[in-house]
């Protein structure tokens, strides 16, 4: 399993994976050392993620590879279907799923997500419209849905 780590807007990230796919992609709480040279299994996942932060993707294409249980892998995938801008609640989710009372298991499910921005756990909030959890943290949830909103709120100074 290779690994780097990248500066992103959001902080120091990790991301790991082999000629299977991106295992992981996750937002580090501590300063590290950005890798010098970048695997080669991992060049294009920098490549996206760089992409998407300048604001100039919105779809990866990378192959994943997470690891999780048949349920977690079902969420996972379901998220991969919210557009880039909107937004989905956790009841919403687990009715897609077809089972509506799942919305706690489908919560964990979110939670556990190893992929982050690439599967867009961020676009997941409360049937009120309050952001809920986010390993990430929720300043960072706030800010991936501000830079994925189509209407951008603009400076008056």
């Amino acid at each position: 399993m290779e690994e780097c780590i990248i500066n992103s807007p959001l902080g120091f990230t990790k991301i790991t994976g082999d000629l299977d796919g991106i295992a992981s992609v996750v937002v580090l709480n501590t300063e590290e050392k950005t890798t010098t040279i970048i695997p080669k299994v991992l060049e294009d996942c920098v490549l996206q993620l760089n992409q998407y932060f300048k604001g100039l993707r919105q779809q990866f294409s990378v192959k994943l590879n997470p690891k999780g249980t048949d349920f977690q892998n079902k969420v996972w995938n379901a998220l991969q279907t919210i557009p880039h801008g909107k937004t989905t609640s956790y009841l919403q989710l687990s009715k897609q799923l077809g089972d509506p009372k799942a919305i706690r298991a489908v919560a964990n499910a979110n939670g556990k997500n190893p992929l982050w921005i690439i599967i867009p756990c961020h676009r997941v909030i409360g049937s009120d419209g309050s952001l809920t959890g986010y390993a990430g943290g929720l300043h960072r949830k706030q800010w991936l849905l501000n830079h994925e909103s189509p209407n951008k709120q603009q400076s008056l100074f």
